[in-house]
């Protein structure tokens, strides 16, 4: 996969957003304001009905539009039609309304949201939307399931893990003692076959995502970054920070 070298730059994550301004998380705006600035974009992609992507954080609708209920429940077509609250306009992305939109401007990093459904529908899709975009692109997920799905629907396509440490509320619930032991340690790395990974920068530095980047050459990407004190470390331990609400 080589150096993946546009990896190794800041990425704005979710968008250069910033709702003082209006500009919300994974809208049009965000990423329309981090290409002003040349600044490569993180975006979300979440599961639409029919195991379709569509660029949203959420499970549901209801923090970031007036609707409520599972973005699951909806089609791409519909969704698409929802303005995103104090958005000023802006619409939920499709994704080929965001890759229309970038083209080849700046790289961009999609992470997939996949909630443990590993039947490999929803990649295989993401996939065939994605096989004819010619700019730098990426995906990344936590769930390796997912990653290693994209390994089989498009193999040179660059992949990575997004891990941690696995140690909230939501992960002791919804994993066992093993899985968050696999994940925080990339052992699931084995099946999965990552291009880079992604660890979060409260982390850092840990012995996995260290060894990932100086022993196998993987590119490191450091998340989230929100301050001076997060960016020095993420200079420090990792080739790129994925920030925001500061200027790396």
């Amino acid at each position: 996969m080589g150096e993946l070298y546009w990896l190794k730059r800041p990425i704005a994550h979710r968008g250069l957003h910033d709702a003082t301004r209006g500009i919300v998380e994974n809208s049009a705006s965000a990423v329309k304001a981090a290409m002003r600035r040349g600044i490569a974009v993180e975006v979300d992609l979440q599961r639409a009905a029919g195991d379709m992507p569509i660029v949203f954080h959420d499970a549901t609708l209801d923090r970031l539009t007036n609707e409520s209920g599972p973005v699951a429940a909806r089609d791409v077509d519909a969704l698409h039609a929802i303005p995103l609250k104090d958005g000023g306009g802006d619409r939920i992305l499709s994704l080929p309304e965001l890759l229309e939109l970038v083209g080849d401007t700046v790289p961009l990093v999609l992470e997939v949201k996949n909630h443990g459904q590993g039947d490999g529908a929803f990649e295989a899709n993401i996939a065939k939307l994605l096989a004819g975009y010619r700019g730098p692109v990426a995906v990344m997920s936590f769930d390796p399931h997912a990653v290693a799905a994209f390994r089989q629907h498009a193999p040179t396509l660059p992949r990575g893990l997004v891990s941690c440490r696995f140690n909230d509320e939501f992960s002791k619930t919804h994993l066992s003692s093993l899985q968050r032991f696999a994940m925080r340690h990339l052992l699931t790395s084995t099946f999965a076959r990552p291009h880079f990974v992604a660890y979060d920068i409260h982390a850092l530095p840990a012995v996995a995502p260290l060894l990932a980047k100086f022993v196998a050459g993987l590119p490191l990407l450091a998340w989230t970054v929100r301050t001076e004190a997060d960016l020095a470390r993420a200079l420090r331990y990792a080739d790129a920070p994925i920030f925001e609400e500061i200027a790396p």
